[in-house]
């Protein structure tokens, strides 16, 4: 954690601890279609556009309930929006039990994209309100990390359910997971001046910003859409969204495909291959958010410390490109490591953009709008990578493309954002 004055609370950490639990089940809802894809493609007869094309419409609803679930958690506060969104997301996750056909998982997958759209506004919109802005980054490391915990326990729980009930019963059990974190959350979350465990010392330190800042507001008149869509910042914050999170699509949907297909693995033994590449990823993570906070602290202005992350983050992705010739299963695991840690180093930081240069009121709709860009982006990766699968049957066109693109969006941050201002409503 970072260092704070005596006496100062720590109980905003349970709330990121909520948000860490909330993010690792969405993404173990979110990763079994692609733990699954070699058991449902061998049981349904699914081609790999057919799969991209399930894909495609998660990524499709994912996009419209981005934006549409920011605007909301604007509106009705973090609580009750993240609320709404988890138990829709767990009705749709169980309801992949119900269905046999690809048209049916297409529905079902549309409407859990609707409910998963809602975890990163929701959570982002918690940590404006809880955390001053040295502690954001960190904070949303801790968050983001989640996602890579799910995707570590997603490959270790679904085939041994799978193996001894059927992937049926591995969707039921897993639905129930978010039925328990929701209970927790509506009993602990309040906002900080309403919050009865809180302390006057805390509240008045996570209302404090004291980080430096060289450039002064600028004043925003009123918070619309057409509004937000007009400041360069908005443009900065969404086409890096669109750059990046395809990639981590990818890597959530297709690495167990990649590692059964490249190094012959089943579902009973690429679990430990996906494990240690999101464990590492994890590490990076973590590591991105402490170290732009650190840099903070030592001296950094708030905007050369968020990118001189994200370029350290962009350099560990570069290797990927050469995954696919790696003839040694963990040197390949080494490689996609390092790249998926540089990934969530670079989001986790790029998370905090929002919050770092627009009011608290906003950053639930400007998260909305990058997020549909960024699942716009996905939407092309799902057809590109189904594309490029069933008439090449390589993955290293995929990889080219994940080894380029976090380059590209630190040069158009640089570009639309050369200095991270605060847009002031």
């Amino acid at each position: 954690m970072t260092a704070q004055r005596p006496g100062i609370g720590r109980y905003r950490w349970v709330i990121c601890a909520l948000l860490f639990a909330a993010t690792s089940i969405n993404y173990v809802d979110r990763q079994i279609i692609g733990v699954l894809k070699p058991t449902l493609q061998l049981e349904f007869g699914w081609t790999e556009s057919s799969y991209g094309d399930v894909v495609f419409w998660f990524q499709a609803a994912y996009a419209l309930g981005y934006l549409g679930f920011g605007r909301v958690i604007d509106k009705i506060g973090a609580r009750l929006g993240y609320a709404a969104v988890v138990a829709l997301w767990t009705a749709a996750h169980i309801a992949h039990a119900l269905v046999s056909s690809l048209g049916g998982f297409i529905a079902v997958r549309f409407a859990l994209g609707l409910g998963e759209s809602g975890n990163f506004p929701a959570g982002l919109k918690a940590i404006a309100e809880w955390f001053p802005k040295q502690e954001r980054a960190l904070a949303t490391g801790i968050f983001v990390a989640g996602s890579n915990v799910g995707a570590i326990v997603t490959p270790l729980i679904v085939p041994f359910i799978t193996y001894r009930w059927g992937w049926r019963a591995a969707v039921v059990l897993t639905g129930s997971f978010s039925l328990v974190w929701l209970v927790f959350w509506l009993k602990i979350y309040r906002r900080p001046k309403d919050h009865p465990k809180l302390g006057a010392g805390e509240l008045a330190f996570i209302n404090g910003d004291s980080s430096p800042e060289a450039d002064a507001p600028r004043a925003l008149t009123n918070m619309t859409w057409r509004r937000l869509l007009l400041v360069p910042e908005t443009w900065a914050y969404a086409l890096a969204r669109f750059l990046i999170d395809p990639i981590w699509w990818m890597f959530l949907f297709w690495l167990p495909d990649f590692f059964a297909k490249r190094y012959q693995l089943d579902l009973a033994y690429f679990g430990p291959p996906l494990v240690a590449v999101y464990l590492v990823s994890d590490l990076g993570s973590i590591s991105g958010g402490w170290l732009s906070s650190r840099l903070i602290r030592s001296g950094f202005t708030l905007n050369r410390a968020r990118k001189l992350t994200m370029l350290l983050a962009s350099i560990l992705v570069m290797p990927v490109m050469f995954a696919m010739h790696a003839d040694n299963l963990w040197l390949a695991v080494a490689i996609l490591g390092m790249a998926t840690a540089g990934h969530q180093a670079f989001s986790a930081t790029l998370y905090t953009f929002p919050s770092d240069v627009f009011p608290k009121q906003a950053v639930g709709t400007v998260v909305g709008i990058g997020g549909t860009a960024g699942a716009i982006g996905g939407m092309l990766m799902a057809k590109y990578a189904g594309w490029v699968l069933d008439g090449i049957g390589s993955y290293t066109p995929i990889f080219i493309v994940a080894a380029a693109v976090y380059i590209l969006a630190l040069g158009v941050l640089q570009v639309l954002a050369p200095r991270l201002r605060a847009v002031v409503m």
